[in-house]
């Protein structure tokens, strides 16, 4: 596995680390401050990514399929990671500390609302890690070099795609309630 694949695992474990110590700092330890700190080093972990995926391709490596979900992981990460932070505190305040509300449980068009929010993000997401990759592949202005990130581009343009007909579905079948045992 190449350095910028182990990268993105180690931003990846990192991202849910802080999390996890910023929202027991803030409600196990009562250090709000200091579980908004850790919180606020989520867009440094997605920073350090992009500049190590740069710098190595700066420095002549072939762009790698690691490289295109470096990509991809930042375009997620911006464009989902309001949301993931907020799905984990709502998750902690309710499972851990016992404190707050049940995490809302969604149905039919509200449910359907929800996922349309949701694949809008995909679209932003998309359209931030598509635009690294264009840039990329520009930049380098090699095909055989790039290869990788072009056929992430294409993959990922194929499952916006089918999360948009996930997505009218819902609309069109909305999910019902499950019956309670």
């Amino acid at each position: 596995m190449s350095f910028v694949a182990w990268m993105i695992v180690a931003c990846e474990i990192a991202f849910w680390c802080v999390i996890l110590l910023g929202l027991v700092a803030r409600y196990v330890l009562k250090l709000n401050k200091l579980g908004f700190l850790l919180l606020c080093l989520v867009p440094v972990i997605d920073l350090a990514l992009l500049i190590i995926t740069g710098v190595d391709l700066y420095r002549g490596a072939v762009a790698t399929t690691a490289h295109g979900i470096a990509a991809v992981y930042l375009g997620v990460s911006i464009a989902f990671g309001k949301s993931m932070i907020q799905w984990a505190d709502e998750r902690f305040q309710y499972y851990v500390t016992k404190q707050g509300p049940a995490p809302l449980k969604r149905y039919g068009l509200d449910y359907a609302r929800h996922y349309l929010k949701g694949w809008l993000k995909h679209v932003l997401a998309y359209l931030i890690g598509a635009g690294l990759l264009a840039t990329i592949i520009y930049a380098v202005e090699d095909p055989a070099q790039t290869e990788a990130l072009s056929g992430i581009l294409k993959i990922w343009s194929v499952v916006v795609g089918i999360d948009l007909i996930i997505t009218i579905t819902y609309f069109l079948f909305p999910k019902g309630e499950k019956a309670k045992s």
